[in-house]
């Protein structure tokens, strides 16, 4: 079986000379900025880009074409221990070599082949490719007890807290990644109009700012307000929202405010720092075992794994938390011990409701 070449219906010439190669190399390479940024990068990102790629180039001492996996190889090493540089560094530029060959191999093979007769091969591989530093389980979070232990004697503290608004803004943002998963950059980012109590049967939350990737922006989802998140919506918005000031019927104004006025005199933004640091306080205070490890980020594997031990299945736990892949998600769901034995006893309940039925 020989490798078919894909050909493109555009005249090509044939490249004779070094400038006429090295010309040729340049536009393959300015194709692909144009193609990145036509797909909304961010001109960082693509500068970005392209700086790995020509750092590249000159590594390999030859046109890109010619690249194989081992000279990839080569390349990583020489970023870890010759340059030092960070792992995920490495990664990213790992990352930027896969992008740029397949889009060489989709629009410019025929091309490539035609000019130069060679065969653009990928030379990040599933044996070079680094993988992310989270790769397999991420960090394990608190069981069921503990999660409860931990809220509801911070819920119970509140009303007698020296300074309650902000605790009670600290417990609804924690809520929010407890119970929705929700980012704290996320959380921190919502305005009072982004409460949507019309939409769905217990309401949703507008998320404008997720985590977006490639420099492309943030990314926009709807929240359900599952899991009791409707509840404390009302009790936020009915009796806490309005201590902060007069801010409170304006839709644009922040969900969570900060004590402090602007300018104008409206509340300001509370910043992610702020959150963590009261998110901290309480696990000091009420979940002590937990003490320097349990973050705002880890209470999103919480709700990742509590509502997949629910039942909830993995493309709706993936909706929820706005990953753009379902392995990003996996790694999110952490079991418990005796998963597999109530998984068995399900699996074989529901066989005998089957077979009872059918017997009837």
């Amino acid at each position: 079986m020989t490798l078919g070449v894909v050909r493109s219906m555009r005249p090509v010439r044939r490249a004779r000379t070094a400038q006429e190669l090295e010309d040729f190399e340049q536009e393959l390479v300015d194709q692909y900025a144009l193609a990145a940024a036509g797909a909304g990068s961010a001109d960082g990102t693509v500068a970005a880009e392209r700086a790995t790629l020509i750092e590249f180039v000159r590594f390999l001492g030859r046109p890109v074409w010619t690249a194989g996996p081992e000279d990839a190889d080569r390349f990583l090493v020489h970023l870890r221990q010759h340059r030092r540089q960070a792992r995920n560094t490495v990664r990213g530029k790992a990352a930027t070599l896969a992008r740029f060959y397949a889009f060489l191999i989709e629009r410019y093979q025929g091309e490539i082949h035609a000019a130069t007769d060679f065969v653009v091969l990928q030379p990040i591989d599933e044996f070079n490719r680094p993988s992310p530093p989270t790769h397999g389980a991420g960090p394990v979070p608190p069981s069921d007890q503990e999660v409860e232990t931990l809220f509801s004697q911070w819920r119970e503290a509140l009303p007698e807290t020296r300074k309650y608004l902000p605790a009670a803004r600290d417990y609804l943002a924690a809520s929010l990644w407890r119970r929705a998963g929700l980012r704290i950059n996320e959380s921190a980012m919502l305005d009072l109009r982004d409460w949507r109590p019309d939409l769905g049967s217990a309401g949703k939350l507008h998320v404008r700012f997720g985590k977006g990737n490639r420099g492309r922006g943030p990314k926009t989802r709807l929240v359900p307000a599952i899991n009791g998140v409707d509840r404390l919506m009302e009790w936020w918005l009915a009796e806490v929202r309005h201590q902060f000031g007069g801010d409170w019927s304006d839709p644009d104004a922040p969900l969570l405010p900060s004590e402090r006025r602007d300018a104008s005199g409206r509340c300001g933004r509370i910043g992610t720092d702020a959150l963590r640091s009261g998110f901290t306080s309480a696990v000091t205070m009420w979940l002590p075992d937990w003490d320097g490890r349990l973050t705002p980020h880890g209470m999103r594997h919480y709700c990742a794994s509590s509502l997949y031990g629910r039942g909830v299945d993995l493309k709706a736990i993936q909706d929820l938390l706005g990953h753009e892949w379902l392995s990003t998600t996996t790694r999110y769901i952490h079991v418990r011990d005796d998963h597999i034995e109530h998984a068995w006893e399900s699996a074989n309940r529901r066989v005998a409701e089957r077979l009872g039925g059918a017997g009837r």
